[in-house]
């Protein structure tokens, strides 16, 4: 075949004047200047010299990848693999996949995307595999210059990616708060190198960082995974119910993600079991919930906040002043497990004093398969949960063989353990307990996490309202300018669960307040014009939630704001108020509001009673974070 070094240059396109070709080029500068705008802050780490990231259009890189090679980043993209395969926390992405969105802030730990090894026939043309990289860039409307320059280095064991600028209505919402508007942001190093790749990642929106920043898989979890897998995949009589315990700040949620993303290389579902209220994975803190995985989730939580299939709002962050409510709770959204597929269940990091006795009763009470346990290695924080050990130790309700002291249930709670669990425990738990010394940076250390939990649960929560946000338009919208539903008061019941409020300041503690939108089986009957006013807190199903962002007290009316599709409203007739407490940066800093700040004062009367300041808690000792956030 003669060679086309010779053939001429395409000309423009006819119609196409000096003026788009100038806009244009103002928009490729734009790029590159956002992209030297990382070497001017000294983001950028040493490069990599086996990297190859080509620019394949405005806001596209192609990236091209060795056998077994990891790219370690920073940021947001859309990712989709045109050629060979990779991995991403866990999850196998081929060709045949549409383009997945990965998220990766210096609030947890980085992703790697990890080249793997070729599976194709051995007899397979490399003029063949060679052309069929070539169309797929084609197919995506990569650049010719760039095609050239991938195929240059192109090998039939390589990996061919194209990342995509990301850009969502929930990271739009995010990042227009002042307190988070560096959120994907690299954090500054202070000797960095610069290289023609990392200015391409730059322009699509992420940046290397060290492989020490991401998730380092040790022995002991390598090998609980492998027989996870096995056991979920085995097709035996019954399915697996896995249940991960551990100190908090051990990894539980890594782990957690990491384990589901590899099931779902093998399985179409996985059912997930929220129990941490104070970390909650796929909804706002505060939840037990029960959740059908099919998609995998590649980044925090807050980014991908969905609707569980059952979920029940306890409505505090900690279970310590009624933990009998919380096994009542547990208890309701466990039985809408069919055991048809595997389930993960997560627990709480509360594993000290009545923690460790609640945690035994939740084994009792779940009766998983295979129990994780994450620790270090001086085993500080819990002894080891054996079977024989759950047997003899005595839980917070429930008694081992010891007879140990337990607390004392109500009739109707106890009748309802006999019921689930047997007249007496007599019998050694029937479960593999698998140990996890887990490798993630600052595992197992509270003092050196990333972030405080308290904001990454107001991350969450703003996830959560992200999704007021209309999903076409580039703009983003400040929550106050949003309708919201109109609520009669005798339409709904009402309920405070954390504390006792009188009937007459109900409508204070409810204004500007964070609520669950429930649906209770009771019909609700009002005399009058309302409030609805519980007596005693139900265990019931939470459809959503939303911010009572006004009471009208002469119309007999909230007004709530609330991402809850209208089909689903229409089943509410419970309101919840917790003590999850609405984001500060929700009300002051958002755009849009001129003048004094509904709901923010600095001028109050502390003599009020029932008012007083927000005390400091001294006696901790203060903790130092990789990753600020001011919402002040």
């Amino acid at each position: 075949m003669p060679a086309r070094r010779g053939r001429p240059r395409r000309a423009s396109a006819p119609g196409r004047s000096a003026a788009t070709t100038a806009r244009g080029g103002r928009s490729e500068a734009a790029w590159r200047e956002f992209a030297a705008s990382f070497v001017r802050a000294g983001m950028v780490p040493p490069a990599d010299s086996g990297l190859a990231a080509v620019e394949a259009a405005e806001g596209a890189a192609v990236l091209l990848l060795a056998p077994q090679q990891a790219l370690t980043f920073t940021g947001k993209c859309r990712l989709r693999c045109l050629y060979g395969a990779v991995r991403v926390l866990g999850f196998a992405i081929g060709p045949h996949q549409p383009g997945l969105p990965v998220f990766s802030p210096p609030t947890h730990c980085a992703l790697a995307l990890e080249a793997l090894p070729a599976a194709r026939p051995p007899a397979a043309d490399p003029r063949q595999l060679r052309a069929a990289a070539r169309a797929a860039m084609r197919a995506h409307r990569v650049r010719r210059q760039a095609r050239v320059k991938v195929m240059a280095r192109f090998s039939p064991d390589c990996t061919v990616v194209l990342l995509e600028h990301l850009d969502t209505p929930v990271t739009r919402f995010l990042l227009s708060l002042p307190p988070l508007s560096r959120l994907f942001e690299a954090q500054k190093k202070e000797e960095s190198s610069f290289t023609t790749e990392d200015a391409v990642l730059a322009s699509v929106g992420i940046v290397k960082c060290s492989p020490d920043n991401g998730l380092l898989v040790s022995k002991s979890m390598f090998l609980a995974l492998e027989e996870l897998i096995q056991a979920c995949c085995a097709e035996d009589e019954g399915v697996p119910v896995i249940m991960v315990c551990g100190p908090k700040s051990i990894g539980k949620s890594t782990f957690n993600r990491y384990l589901i993303n590899l099931l779902l290389n093998h399985l179409p579902s996985i059912e997930y079991m929220e129990c941490d209220i104070g970390q909650t994975e796929f909804t706002p803190p505060g939840c037990v919930s029960l959740s059908s995985v099919t998609e995998p989730f590649l980044g925090p939580p807050f980014t991908h906040q969905q609707t569980p299939r059952k979920m029940v709002y306890y409505g505090q962050t900690s279970c310590e002043q009624d933990t009998e409510r919380y096994i009542d709770v547990v208890k309701y959204v466990f039985s809408s497990y069919k055991k048809e597929v595997p389930l993960v269940i997560n627990t709480m990091g509360w594993v000290k004093g009545e923690g460790l006795l609640l945690l035994t009763d939740m084994i009792r009470l779940l009766a998983p398969t295979h129990v994780v346990q994450m620790d270090v290695y001086d085993w500080k924080a819990m002894d080891p949960l054996t079977p024989e050990y759950v047997h003899l130790a005595p839980g917070l309700y429930t008694k081992g063989k010891q007879q140990g002291k337990s607390k004392q249930m109500n009739l109707s709670a106890a009748e309802s353990w006999k019921s689930s669990e047997g007249e007496e425990d007599t019998s050694v738990p029937d479960y593999k307990l698998l140990y996890i010394h887990p490798e993630f940076p600052r595992a197992g250390v509270a003092g050196e996490a990333r972030v405080h939990s308290s904001i990454l649960r107001d991350m969450s929560i703003l996830g959560y309202l992200g999704h007021l946000q209309p999903p076409h338009t580039g703009s983003v919208l400040p929550l106050h300018s949003f309708v919201p539903y109109q609520v009669p008061f005798n339409a709904v019941a009402l309920r405070v669960i954390h504390t006792d409020v009188a009937p007459t300041n109900i409508m204070y503690a409810v204004n500007a307040s964070w609520v669950g939108l429930c649906r209770i089986p009771d019909e609700i009957r009002c005399q009058n014009d309302g409030p609805v006013l519980l007596t005693q807190t139900p265990v019931c199903d939470c459809l959503g939630f939303g911010i009572v962002r006004g009471v009208e007290m002469e119309k007999k009316l909230y007004h709530v704001l609330t991402p809850v599709p209208p089909e689903n409203l229409r089943q509410v007739n419970c309101l919840l108020l917790g003590n999850i407490a609405i984001p500060n940066c929700v009300l002051v800093s958002q755009e849009g509001i001129e003048g004094e700040i509904p709901y923010v004062t600095s001028e109050y009367n502390y003599n009020i009673l029932g008012s007083g300041k927000l005390k400091k808690k001294k006696h901790f000792k203060k903790r130092e974070y990789s990753y600020q956030c001011d919402y002040t």
